[in-house]
């Protein structure tokens, strides 16, 4: 029998690796298909510095039209939250930046912004696109997503949703570490945010990127300014296609929330920890009415073990 492997690179396209086996006789040939994404080939090509709410829902929008592959705030918190928490609380290294992002063509959002100059430690020939955006607006623009996306109903929710429990409790350290705070929620007043700590938190950042990016790997940038200078810092062509704005006025936690596959997993979660709830409420009242409490008590037991165990399911 003989055996032969083909090894083919595939430019933007799944990181996964797939098997396709044909035969003929004696022959079988076993071909490899491997995305560039999954080569050793593949090195950091851009690192954005702008902070969240300058435009970095636009700018990872133009470079999915560009062709990168790119690890914007979601992807981050699905893929790398385990080492990200690590970072947050433990701090981290060169290597670990390095392995994170080894498939990686970009980063936007949080927390890569924040942790830029580490993240291009680990890859020096990467680009660095700095975003700005005045500072008023900014502000305002910030404040108006942290209380559509901090609302007390959210965090009360979680207890009945591990995937949501996990989602806020990530947000809540990545607010500590890049403001030192997180929002304050309550039933009976609006949210409350420290937008001082915030607005200095912007003006350090902004400076630290401005004073020690590399210049002749740096672009200062601004979403209103389209494709053009961003197409020709990167050396690749402008598309026809009209330039992404997205995220405008902080709608993006609504987005999320209506089409994200990791939302519509939280919604699944609790719609089964509330059916779990009204279970629980009628066979209670069934039980203590009909004085068949061995019987039910029985069926109650399993069938929330059944459903609980559904509910914390890795295939759910």
């Amino acid at each position: 029998m003989i055996k032969l492997e083909t090894y083919l690179l595939k430019a933007n396209k799944s990181s996964h690796t797939t098997w396709s086996v044909c035969h003929h006789g004696s022959l079988y040939i076993s071909v490899r298909f491997v995305s560039l994404r999954n080569s050793s080939f593949t090195r950091m090509k851009v690192i954005c510095a702008g902070f969240g709410k300058t435009g970095t829902k636009s700018v990872q929008a133009a470079l999915k039209e560009l062709g990168y592959n790119v690890y914007d705030y979601m992807e981050n918190f699905e893929y790398l939250y385990e080492d990200w928490m690590k970072i947050f609380k433990d701090g981290g290294t060169k290597e670990d930046f390095r392995r994170m992002f080894e498939n990686v063509d970009a980063v936007t959002d949080a927390p890569a912004f924040y942790f830029w100059d580490e993240i291009h430690k680990a890859f020096p020939e990467a680009k660095i696109v700095f975003m700005f955006r005045e500072e008023k607006s900014w502000a305002a623009s910030l404040h108006n997503q942290i209380v559509t996306g901090s609302s007390p109903i959210v965090q009360h929710l979680q207890f009945l949703s591990p995937s949501l429990r996990r989602f806020t409790g990530y947000n809540d350290m990545l607010g500590k570490v890049l403001f030192g705070c997180s929002p304050k929620t309550s039933w009976f007043k609006p949210v409350g945010f420290n937008m001082l700590l915030a607005r200095m938190t912007y003006r350090r950042h902004n400076a630290h990127v401005l004073q020690n990016a590399p210049k002749d790997k740096l672009l200062v940038y601004n979403v209103k300014e389209g494709w053009e200078p961003l197409c020709k810092f990167l050396g690749v062509d402008v598309p026809s296609k009209p330039f992404p704005h997205r995220n405008v006025r902080g709608n993006i936690v609504q987005e999320y929330w209506a089409k994200h596959p990791f939302m519509i997993r939280i919604k699944r979660e609790l719609m089964i920890s509330m059916g779990v709830l009204v279970t629980f409420s009628v066979l209670g009242v069934y039980t203590l009415r009909c004085g068949r409490q061995n019987t039910l008590s029985t069926y109650f037991s399993n069938l929330a073990s059944n459903l609980w165990g559904k509910l914390t399911s890795s295939k759910f």
